[in-house]
């Protein structure tokens, strides 16, 4: 299974924000969309990731404020990225890895979309499923063996 399966059934709305927008105004637009994390675009170009985890940093270091820190101070500006012909299991390794929950999926420098850790497990849970639904079909099935002849 590749990234691109799980785009498809995913969609394609996507949520960025630019570096130089206040860190409030993107806390604004993850709680209003109930979505965990915002692009950062700049010039048509993936510059970094905002998710909960470096909003809650940025907060902690700031004194429980989010004050005017912008999105630029707060973001992940190595965020791991993968395309859409990345294998799952791989998607999964890099992911636990870095202990990312959230990857953008790219085209050369094209943003296709974002997949998340539960994106992925959902997809592989789906899979099993189906796998096991399909085996239990084949067993239920499955053809009566002939008596084995007394010689």
């Amino acid at each position: 299974m590749k990234v691109s399966d799980i785009l498809r059934v995913k969609g394609n709305t996507l949520y960025t924000v630019t570096p130089d927008e206040p860190l409030a105004r993107a806390v604004d637009v993850m709680a209003e969309k109930d979505i965990g994390s915002l692009v950062v675009m700049e010039h048509g170009d993936l510059v970094g990731m905002l998710t909960f985890r470096e909003v809650i940093l940025s907060i902690v270091k700031n004194s429980g404020q989010v004050g005017a820190t912008l999105v630029r101070s707060a973001m992940d500006d190595h965020p791991l990225t993968c395309t859409s012909e990345t294998d799952l299991d791989e998607v999964r390794r890099m992911m636990l890895d870095r202990h990312a929950r959230y990857m953008p999926v790219m085209d050369r420098r094209m943003l296709m979309g974002v997949i998340s850790f539960y994106d992925v497990a959902k997809a592989v849970v789906d899979s099993q499923n189906f796998e096991n639904k399909m085996l239990k079909a084949y067993i239920r099935d499955w053809p009566a063996e002939d008596e084995p002849s007394q010689a």
